[in-house]
Parts: C-alpha cells; sequence; structure tokens
C-alpha cells in the first residue's frame, strides 16, 4: 500500500518483489484492523460493527429464553466484547485531562473508564 498525502500525488511507480509485480490497493487487513489507503478509520469501524451486530441477535435470542442475567453477561464479554475490543491497543485508551465539561461529561470519557476500571485486577 502507498500512502501518498501530496496534493498532486503522480501515480507510484510500479513495485516489483522477485520479478512478480506488486498490486496496488485501497486497503487491507492487518492483524485483524483494516488499513485504508487514506488513513482512515471508516472500514474498520464498519467491519466491527457488523460483526458486532450479527453476534447481538444471539444475544437477544438468550433474552427471550429468559436465561440468568449472568449467563447473557458472559456472553456478551466472551463473543461481542471481544470483538469491540480488537486492535484495542491502537485505540490507547486513556482518558485525557480537559478543562470543559463538554469532554468531561461525554460518552467516550465514560465508556473508557468503565472500561478501565474493568480491566483492574482486584
Amino acid at each position: 500500500m502507498v500512502v501518498d498525502f501530496r496534493k498532486n500525488a503522480a501515480p507510484p511507480a510500479p513495485i516489483t518483489v522477485g520479478d512478480s509485480p506488486v498490486d496496488v490497493v485501497q486497503s487491507f487487513r492487518f492483524l485483524g484492523s483494516i488499513i485504508s489507503q487514506d488513513l482512515k478509520w471508516e472500514l474498520n469501524i464498519s467491519s466491527i460493527t457488523k460483526k458486532a451486530q450479527q453476534r447481538m441477535y444471539f444475544l437477544r435470542q438468550l433474552k427471550k429464553f429468559n436465561l440468568p442475567k449472568t449467563m447473557m453477561v458472559h456472553f456478551y464479554t466472551a463473543i461481542i466484547e471481544s470483538i469491540l475490543c480488537s486492535s484495542i491497543t491502537v485505540w490507547r485508551l486513556r482518558s485525557i485531562r480537559t478543562k470543559t465539561s463538554r469532554h468531561t461529561n461525554s460518552f467516550f470519557r465514560s465508556a473508557v473508564g468503565l472500561i478501565n476500571r474493568a480491566r483492574v485486577p482486584h
């Protein structure tokens, strides 16, 4: 993949490895994350969201059968949360310090705090 942010980007020169030409692609999957040519997250986010939505169906089925809440939480943690937390080291979930209440009251800060507290061994 060639990443080029110049205003007048020229087409890249052909690359060959062992006399075989290397294809130029718009995006590729690396270690479970989709990396696009413009380094944006849309493809990766939509892929993760689609996977999580497909598995949410099974969680709703468990709720229909009136399974205990603890079993549903275990299912969520093992099947759904593992997908949502894939490539979490790339996200670097840290609570930043700000002086505005807009960030302090935001969903992102609350979610990061909950995830970080849940991961701390007791």
